[in-house]
């Protein structure tokens, strides 16, 4: 079988364009620019063609033969690559998740796949950081960058998948893991799961699909972590449950100590409370209760350094997910000294929906008077820098575009 990936150099998908080479499939395929693990590709032999992406490269492989069209989500749907595969009738055209099930079932790996509306990510990279630190045999995909590793990884050998399966556009229901981790589930993704028990249903049959399943601690224990704050510790628990079913699997030996001491050391990953300065951070929450949780670490982490409290700005991501969330905003920021609520980051959008401006968000909270409704400009900039100036943690909580402009006036 020939695979052609559009999208190659990609920390998601160069990993699987490895398993493929590694499963005995003939690999090639594309990116606009060179990626992390361009230097793997080459060294197992993969073609790949650098730049334009018009659509002459994969015309050429065409007349040799294409089975499996696969591409990253990133692709616009009328990307010149992806028109020129529907028209010329390639069998097999999919995003990365039919190819990587695929490729899980052929190379025979265990998968570990983490789950969940929030603290998936942590999670993941928890399992990954311990795994790689006691030497586990282990492959991965996680959707964030890593400061210890690449965020993709396979080598011929390794017997365990560990990936972050995602619920958007149910993508998560094609596997069928080993283990699945699931940290917490609250509603979320309302342009794909139109009511709440539409999208609990979604994670009742991942589970059900799943051979075993943790989303609770059972030898591990939250509080014997020393990580900062509730959420990070319970998602430590999780992931030492998860490092403990492959240790046993290897039948090698294990210390519980030792795994906790390793998890205790980890270092964090890009976009979950990550240090771009000092007193500012950054954060990937967008949802009620991944504020909650992000705040709690961000008090612990300001107490620890001796500063005097938290402030928070805001950008909201998707309309259509606020009108859904609106009511579980009132004690979302009660851990706070200040908030600064940003417009909502349009994105995926349902045209009849009314948009919710700042000032209502503002008005809902219990805490309304340390809110206030601003803009992402210069003028906040410098009402940032004077709160750190004295002596106050700063986070940021997006899955918007404003974690760019953070990192552009701080970094």
């Amino acid at each position: 079988m020939k695979i052609y990936i559009s999208g190659i150099e990609g920390t998601g998908m160069g990993p699987l364009a490895l398993m493929a080479k590694a499963a005995g499939f003939e690999v090639f395929g594309s990116d606009a620019m060179k990626g992390l693990i361009h230097d793997e590709l080459m060294q197992a032999g993969i073609e790949v063609s650098l730049g334009k992406q018009d659509g002459e490269f994969l015309r050429e492989k065409l007349r040799e033969g294409v089975d499996w069209f696969c591409h990253t989500s990133a692709l616009e749907d009328e990307h010149p690559e992806l028109v020129l595969a529907r028209e010329a009738g390639i069998s097999k055209i999919t995003k990365r998740d039919d190819l990587t099930a695929f490729l899980v079932s052929k190379l025979g790996l265990k998968m570990v796949a983490v789950a969940g509306t929030h603290g998936k990510t942590t999670t993941t990279a928890m399992i990954i950081w311990t795994a790689l630190k006691l030497g586990l045999p282990v492959s991965y995909i996680v959707g964030t960058t890593l400061g210890f590793a690449p965020s993709g990884s396979y080598k011929t050998g390794d017997r365990y998948f560990i990936y972050e399966a995602d619920e958007y556009d149910r993508n998560f229901l094609k596997y069928h893991p080993w283990v699945a981790v699931i940290p917490a589930v609250s509603y979320d993704h309302p342009d794909i799961y139109p009511t709440r028990e539409d999208y609990e249903a979604a994670f009742s049959q991942f589970k059900a699909q799943s051979e075993t399943v943790i989303s609770e601690p059972a030898r591990f224990k939250p509080e014997d972590f020393m990580l900062a704050g509730e959420a990070r510790r319970f998602d430590a628990a999780l992931a030492g449950e998860a490092i403990l079913k492959m240790c046993e699997a290897e039948e090698s030996a294990y210390d519980y100590s030792e795994i906790e001491g390793v998890l205790n050391d980890f270092p964090g990953v890009g976009r979950r409370f990550e240090r771009l300065a000092q007193g500012v951070y950054t954060d990937y929450a967008h949802h009620p209760e991944e504020i909650v949780a992000t705040i709690e670490v961000a008090r612990d982490e300001a107490e620890k350094l001796g500063l005097k409290g938290v402030v928070v700005v805001y950008q909201p991501h998707q309309n259509t997910r606020q009108h859904e969330v609106f009511e579980g905003y009132t004690k979302a920021f009660l851990g706070a000294n200040k908030v600064f609520w940003l417009p909502t980051y349009i994105t995926r959008e349902n045209p009849e929906l009314k948009i919710i401006e700042p000032e209502e968000f503002v008005e809902s909270l219990e805490n309304k008077e340390i809110a206030e409704a601003v803009k992402l400009d210069d003028s906040l900039a410098e009402r940032l820098k004077k709160y750190i100036e004295d002596g106050y943690l700063v986070v940021l909580m997006t899955a918007g575009p404003a974690d760019g402009w953070l990192r552009e006036k701080f970094c």
